[in-house]
């Protein structure tokens, strides 16, 4: 099978080996995508190109929604986290209630030009960020109100937050490589 079958058809792509665990305050830790389909996704991702940053972003970053390289793959990946990574994620937050994703988009860093990410929060009701290699060095997903990092993630594992104020992170500034991820900002509740 090659990359834009596997890719657009959503195949071969689910690591199921680990549930959702504490990791740190209100940080959960778990399986996600496969590290070959993570390197299909990076490859995919590239083959698009336009890695840019979008001019209203108030945090800005070299990215490429997963709707833009295919709106199939973005309806596919929403329905498989609402599927697969929600009852988990609300088994630890029992509050939380799936809206779907408001965007999930592959972020690259290099040195010379996307860097390092400023220190943000969200505006989503829950993130997560996936990494999708581990030939870099630096760039960690950092978040220093909780004293901790993904530097010990392995490439595939996700790790999720509740976004807004309390969970306030930045990328520190990447060494050498080029580092990928994958980041998920999920709907907020409707207020009606």
């Amino acid at each position: 099978m090659d990359d834009l079958e596997r890719v657009l058809g959503y195949q071969d792509y689910a690591d199921n080996s680990r549930t959702a665990e504490v990791v740190g305050p209100e940080m959960l830790s778990l399986s996600y995508w496969k590290p070959d389909f993570c390197a299909a996704i990076i490859r995919a991702a590239e083959a698009v190109g336009g890695f840019e940053p979008q001019p209203d972003d108030p945090v800005p970053g070299h990215e490429i929604s997963l709707a833009m390289i295919s709106p199939r793959l973005f309806e596919a990946v929403q329905n498989d986290f609402g599927a697969r990574v929600w009852p988990q994620l609300q088994s630890h937050w029992p509050l939380i209630d799936y809206y779907g994703l408001r965007d999930v988009f592959v972020i690259k860093y290099q040195p010379g030009l996307q860097e390092e990410l400023r220190i943000h929060h969200d505006v989503a009701q829950v993130s997560a960020s996936v990494k999708l290699n581990d030939d870099y060095e630096g760039a960690d997903l950092e978040f220093p109100r909780q004293g901790m990092s993904n530097a010990s993630m392995k490439v595939g594992e996700m790790l999720a937050w509740p976004s807004m104020v309390t969970h306030a992170h930045r990328s520190a500034p990447i060494k050498s490589g080029v580092k990928y991820s994958l980041t998920f900002w999920c709907e907020l509740p409707l207020i009606v």
